[in-house]
């Protein structure tokens, strides 16, 4: 590294294979779940604010990578497990979220409750 420039926060090469499989992967575990997670809505908020051109590169990342453990089918606690599966996830997510607290925009979670509404008249 030269003098003068600072190194990235966080590897670019993990932030990519984590953005890749949550573009890849999110919408069907969303789906697969979408009547039993209560956080839902603020991995969804937490979706559209990693997409966002606006959220800085810092926040993507960490989102990306929360959601990427969300979808990961092998993780702390096996989200197979009645009641307590998720927990790990929601505890993930919602870390992430307070991380990046400040780039979360209210239109984020508009968007959420949004498709939320959608996916939930779709699977009725």
């Amino acid at each position: 590294m030269t003098e003068g420039t600072a190194e990235p926060p966080f590897d670019p090469l993990k932030v990519a294979r984590d953005e890749t499989l949550v573009r890849r992967r999110f919408w069907d575990k969303l789906r697969a779940n979408v009547k039993r997670l209560p956080f839902l809505e603020h991995a969804l908020a937490a979706w559209y604010c990693a997409i966002d051109p606006a959220t800085p590169a810092t926040a993507k990342a960490v989102l990306m990578g929360a959601l990427a453990y969300f979808i990961m089918p092998a993780d702390l606690v096996p989200d197979w497990l009645l009641v307590v599966g998720f927990t790990d996830d929601a505890a993930v997510v919602m870390a992430a979220i307070q991380a990046v607290r400040a780039n979360l925009r209210p239109e984020h979670y508009d968007r959420a409750r949004a498709a939320l509404r959608e996916e939930e008249r779709a699977a009725a």
